[in-house]
């Protein structure tokens, strides 16, 4: 019976060593989204709806997924999947521009 409840701190110490990373991506992730919208209130970067409307037009018959924002490079990543691929869009924040396209 002793085993059971090292087995259980066991588990439970390797799911922690597992979520930490994802919580820590994942705070980042919320802070850059909150970065975003303070940059976009202050005039500096193009809000995301803006970035949207010029990017979706150009991705016929791709299922939009969603963006993230990228705070150090100042630049939206648009997400679609298409025929099953997935292709990301990368976006000047302050032009508009498109950077970079990954499939």
């Amino acid at each position: 019976m002793k085993r059971f409840p090292a087995l259980i701190l066991g588990s439970l110490a390797a799911a922690a060593l597992v979520t930490a990373p994802a919580a820590a991506q994942q705070d980042q992730t919320r802070g850059d989204q909150g970065e975003a919208r303070r940059e976009a209130q202050a005039g500096n970067i193009m809000r995301s709806g803006e970035i949207e409307a010029k990017i979706l037009p150009m991705m016929k018959g791709a299922e939009y997924l969603g963006f993230a924002y990228d705070s150090t490079a100042r630049a939206y990543r648009l997400k679609f999947i298409k025929d099953g691929r997935v292709t990301h869009v990368d976006v000047d924040a302050r032009t508009g521009r498109i950077i970079g396209r990954s499939h």
